[in-house]
């Protein structure tokens, strides 16, 4: 399989992983019968950008009475790093051009029982030249979790979830991504961690590309299957407005994190994206 070829094929895959987690999540909307029911159910709204150096992506925002705020965005995206950006990638002195394409979710929940969430998955090949045709190419991503109220059966069926969708492709992923995740997912200037962790992967390329594919679909089909899950246990209990100020002091952690150590965030502003896109995953009310 050539690189165009394998390019479509994960740009496809995180469109089709899009529109199905969209679906999933607008359903759940419908659903609600506890605090909030009377509000309307939220729809996703789309909103394609395109990019001055190359490629685009499109927004899909929801604003409802479960998911206060959700972002499902995908983009595709290729140009040349800048001179700060060569020097922070890996190669990127030799390797200048890029392209990259992927998957970004964000839930913020309007009740303080439900976590909130985050999954990216992307595709990043790096060149010698705009043509590609001396290149290197990995997949990368994760998921993680940041609950208010940390609830061990939520912990261990996001954690079982995770590890199943490794434990598929090689024995040693699950415990390397989830030290990866602790560790980067970890607000160094408080000294806490932003939530009860996940997977963070990065760099795989074991030389067979459909496997490595395989594995990254395997994440999202992961994702899919147990976020709901989570939200579905919790939705409709009954919250207090305690509990709604706690959420807000704790989306603050958030915040902090996405705008001091998020490496997404970095490489989207530094590569000339869509700052409302890379900035998404900021949620709409907070506290500090």
């Amino acid at each position: 399989m050539n690189l165009p070829e394998q390019k479509s094929l994960a740009q496809d895959w995180f469109h089709t992983l899009r529109d199905q987690l969209c679906n999933i999540f607008e359903q759940i909307e419908t659903e609600l019968t506890g605090t909030h029911h009377e509000l309307p159910s939220g729809t996703f709204t789309r909103k394609p950008w395109q990019r001055e150096g190359g490629g685009g992506g499109e927004m899909s925002l929801m604003k409802g009475r479960v998911f206060e705020k959700v972002g499902v965005n995908i983009s595709t995206v290729q140009g040349e790093f800048s001179e700060t950006m060569r020097k922070e990638m890996p190669k990127g002195e030799s390797y200048p051009f890029f392209w990259a394409s992927g998957i970004s979710v964000v839930a913020h929940l309007r009740s303080p029982l439900v976590p909130a969430v985050h999954l990216n998955t992307r595709m990043l090949v790096i060149s010698e030249d705009r043509e590609q045709t001396h290149y290197q190419s990995w997949f990368g991503g994760g998921a993680d979790l940041t609950p208010v109220f940390p609830d061990e059966e939520d912990t261990q069926a996001f954690h079982t979830a995770l590890k199943g969708a490794c434990d598929a492709f090689s024995p040693d992923y699950y415990p390397k991504f989830k030290a990866w995740c602790d560790d980067y997912f970890h607000l160094k200037h408080r000294g806490e961690p932003r939530g009860i962790g996940g997977i963070f992967y990065d760099y795989i390329n074991t030389g067979n590309f459909e496997q490595d594919f395989a594995f990254t679909r395997s994440v999202g089909e992961a994702f899919k299957a147990i976020y709901p899950t989570l939200v579905r246990r919790h939705f409709n209990k009954t919250w207090s407005e305690v509990q709604r100020q706690q959420q807000l002091v704790k989306r603050g952690r958030y915040v902090e994190f996405s705008l001091l150590y998020d490496r997404g965030t970095r490489f989207g502003l530094l590569t000339g994206g869509n700052t409302e896109a890379i900035l998404m995953s900021l949620p709409p009310e907070v506290k500090w």
